[in-house]
């Protein structure tokens, strides 16, 4: 068999990415200020004790400076479930160093200070989060009301909703009673941890057949990792090593980029948000003083989180020119169809027979489908949106209604 040292604390992004458990954990923002700092966040050593072949005898992997408790879960083919459950513990400070041993042994498994994926116990009390067993069926949703989802949960959903603030904690260094962090912790889950609950559990995406495959998700990589069907050695553990290592780096990625790109966009767009009646007392139109900022998928959940009672229609905001762009507000995320179109007598019109037509000065153009159009000035673009919002309030020309 391969005796497996794994030198997994680096990922708790410690100042020395292979201090003790004791040392703080150094902001993820500075940690990942280079891809050669994330590639060096694991090592292993490997030491051939014996022939590769399976064994029935529980797999360790193993830590320097190990503190004693040991994590569970079971051997044989692995999936990306238990592997993310095993990355959320070591991220821990009582689980930085721990031995993660891989059995299906109830006797090794009884040993383990806590248990992922197997042993058939749901048990949050003597830490067992296992989720095969016929009376399991929690989702998200069942344990925490509060929360949306309703997809079954995996180990990997198990351990995140009971350790992901702190383990967020770990990795950011904002508090758990910090707002940015609940955010963090949701969007994490709806955008990385619920797809791997819901692969682990055979959950479609949708109804009917799919139109394609989709084959290169972090589930089907993870599951590329076991040696194939017909090669000579079925060992899974340095398998087991290499998913350990991806799983982790994407997720300090995909966590990074969601702390230090999408939450600022938040911010950004909550402002907009604030002081919309500052711009036009209708508060249907949002002025961004800089370009580029992603406003939509912010701008639908703050709507129903400041519980925004008019919707907003229209967006302002500077191109890369120095000009001002005016976008329509779709009416929702996935749809092209926007709430309230720029005027349809403006559309494919452009510079200076648009000024004539709508009456306003430096008009640049109007999109031919009416989403978006320009003005060389702010107060242009703004007059363009109060025409737009006007006309959709008066009564047709002919009177009727």
């Amino acid at each position: 068999m391969w005796r497996l040292r794994v030198c997994v604390t680096g990922l708790k992004l410690t100042p020395n990415a292979f201090s003790a458990a004791t040392s703080k954990p150094e902001s993820i923002l500075r940690r990942l200020n280079s891809r050669a700092d994330c590639c060096r966040l694991l090592c292993a050593d490997v030491t051939r004790t014996g022939p590769r072949y399976m064994s029935t005898e529980p797999k360790r992997i193993r830590t320097d400076n190990m503190t004693g408790k040991k994590i569970g879960t079971h051997n044989g083919t692995f999936h990306c479930d238990e592997v993310l459950a095993c990355f959320f513990l070591r991220q821990l400070p009582e689980y930085t160093d721990a031995e993660i041993i891989r059995t299906r042994d109830p006797a090794q498994l009884a040993e383990c200070d806590i248990v992922v994926d197997v042993g058939g116990e749901f048990d949050p009390k003597r830490h067992r989060y296992d989720h095969h067993q016929r009376t399991f069926t929690e989702t998200f949703h069942s344990l925490c009301p509060e929360k949306p989802w309703v997809t079954k949960l995996s180990s990997a959903g198990l351990v995140y909703l009971h350790f992901g603030r702190r383990l967020l904690t770990q990795l950011t260094q904002l508090k758990e009673d910090d707002r940015q962090l609940e955010v963090l912790y949701d969007k994490l889950y709806e955008n990385f941890v619920e797809e791997v609950d819901a692969v682990d559990n055979g959950i479609s995406q949708c109804e009917g057949e799919a139109r394609y495959t989709v084959s290169t998700t972090l589930s089907a990589r993870v599951g590329h990792l076991n040696p194939r069907w017909n090669s000579k050695s079925q060992d899974t553990e340095e398998g087991f090593r290499k998913a350990l290592k991806m799983v982790g780096e994407e997720f300090i990625d995909r966590l990074d980029f969601y702390k230090s790109s999408w939450l600022p966009a938040r911010t950004v767009v909550e402002e907009a948000v604030k002081q919309r009646h500052q711009i036009d007392p209708s508060g249907e139109v949002l002025l961004f003083s800089q370009g580029g900022c992603p406003w939509k998928e912010h701008l639908f959940a703050l709507e129903k989180d400041l519980q925004v009672e008019t919707p907003i229609k229209f967006v302002l905001y500077p191109d890369q020119n120095g000009q001002w762009r005016i976008q329509c507000v779709p009416a929702g995320l996935n749809t092209f169809q926007n709430r309230l179109s720029l005027l349809e007598e403006w559309r494919g019109v452009r510079d200076e027979a648009l000024s004539e037509l709508s009456g306003i000065k430096d008009c640049i153009f109007v999109h031919a489908s009416g989403f978006i159009g320009g003005n060389k000035t702010q107060e242009g673009a703004l007059e363009m949106a109060r025409r737009t919002l006007q006309a959709a309030v008066q009564p047709p020309a002919n009177g009727s209604s």
